[in-house]
């Protein structure tokens, strides 16, 4: 089993200095957590694997293809492989767990 703490992996992600921390990587998907602050610019690009993002905290939007909604804490997004997706108009700081299956490369 492998058990972890959001507030832990926070903690390691900021103290990479990076906006994704890769915790988990099996043969079938990996595991992150993707962090924004407010008013900052999504820098992402289409991914080969399918993702699904949970919303840990904070508020945004996020386009996925041409369809846009707002996400906050409990928010589900499903987005599939090779589809341009971004979150913007992040008002409050984002931190969002990824699922992507399968791992990302």
């Amino acid at each position: 089993m492998k058990a972890f703490r959001l507030d832990e992996l926070e903690a390691e992600r900021a103290a990479n200095d990076g906006a994704y921390l890769q915790f988990v990587r099996e043969r079938n998907m990996s595991v992150g957590l993707y962090a924004l602050d407010a008013g900052e610019t999504d820098p992402q690009q289409p991914h080969q694997q399918d993702e699904v993002y949970l919303v840990v905290s904070g508020r945004a939007s996020i386009t996925v293809g041409m369809e846009t909604t707002q996400v906050a804490r409990g928010s589900v997004v499903y987005v599939p492989a090779g589809v341009a997706h971004k979150f913007h108009h992040i008002t409050e700081a984002l931190r969002v767990m990824v699922v992507f299956s399968p791992p990302e490369g």
